[in-house]
Parts: structure tokens; sequence; C-alpha cells
């Protein structure tokens, strides 16, 4: 199967970028469909952490206001760390250093859960989803950076707690229900191979 590019311009250059393309693709059957239009957002790939106690299975959620959610009852989503891939870092040094910007947290070891891409209808970005280490006393308090507009509560709880946050639909964004999904499976292998 072949594609092209017949054009590709920019229609929007903001916080986010949006282009426009005018594609062509082979069809299942055989042979070339016509051009399609289509709008993509053009966005930095995005690591979400979900930080993980070992030794209490407790987990760290952050909570801040987000645009996407104003359609929802509370717009203030539970969610795991996150932040975009805008700099010359790789996904890890992004988990890290989000979880201190957002969640005054240091990380020990982090584990990959997977790479997806949350809306290929739309959107180009990858999102890079890890569980990482993390002592959990003392966490808790508003962070975020003044710069970034950011107001972030950080909330430590038991797994079954936050498990209920899913259950419920408080916790209702792709990364987070995935990450809690995974947690849910691996949970037990985690603890023994982070405790030994």
């Amino acid at each position: 199967m072949d594609y092209k590019i017949v054009q590709r311009q920019r229609v929007f250059d903001g916080f986010y970028k949006m282009d426009e393309f005018v594609v062509q693709h082979e069809k299942f059957a055989g042979g070339w469909g016509p051009n399609i239009t289509r709008e993509l957002m053009v966005r930095p790939d995005a690591v979400v952490v979900l930080l993980f106690d070992p030794k209490t299975s407790n987990v760290v959620l952050v909570e801040q206001f987000r645009v996407g959610g104003l359609k929802e009852p509370n717009p203030w989503l539970m969610e795991m760390v996150a932040g975009l891939i805008d700099k010359d870092e790789s996904p890890e040094e992004v988990g890290r250093r989000e979880a201190v910007e957002e969640a005054g947290a240091e990380l020990g070891r982090m584990e990959l859960i997977c790479e997806y891409l949350p809306s290929p209808g739309g959107s180009d970005e990858r999102v890079y989803l890890y569980v990482a280490e993390v002592e959990s006393q003392g966490l808790g308090g508003i962070h975020g950076l003044d710069e970034e507009g950011e107001d972030i509560k950080v909330h430590v709880m038991p797994f079954e707690e936050a498990w209920r946050l899913v259950q419920t639909g408080r916790i209702n964004n792709a990364a987070g229900i995935i990450a809690m999904q995974w947690l849910k499976m691996n949970q037990d292998r985690l603890r023994q191979e982070w405790l030994k």
C-alpha cells in the first residue's frame, strides 16, 4: 500500500498547529482513491507517567483544569503526570522532569507500558505511557509552573481507591484508563521486581 501527499499547508499556527493535507492513497481493492482533504493537528509527542509506590501500593495522581474537559460536569480532571516532548529530551527524561514540576516527585525505576496514537484521525501526536517507581510518603500539595499557567493538585491514594475513580468515570482520559488497567494486571509482578 502506498500514499501521496499532494499538498500540505499550515492553516493555523498557535499553541497547537493545524495543517491541511490533500492526500491520495491506494485502495484495498486496488488502484488509487480520489484526493481527500483533511486537517491535522500537529503537536509534539507526549509522555504520561503513572507514579506507583511499590512499598504501599499507593499511586500519585494530579488534578488540574483542562479546556478539553469543558463539556464535562467538572473540567478539573484526575490524571497522571504528563508533558510534551518539546525540547531535545528523551521520553524518559521528560517523564522525570514533569514528575518534579507537577508533583514534586523524584522517580526511581521506569517501565514503558506502551506507545500509542490517541487520535490518529486528526492528530499526529504519539503518547509514551510509563509506570514509575516513587516514594509517595510526603507527596501532595499544589505544584506546577506559573509560566505555563499550571495549577496542579497532587493526590496520593491507595491503588484500589484510584481504581474506583476509573470505575466511576472520575478518571476519564485514555492514558489514565490504560495505565490503571495495566497496573491492575501487573501490580503484583511490579511489586515483586521493585521490592527485591
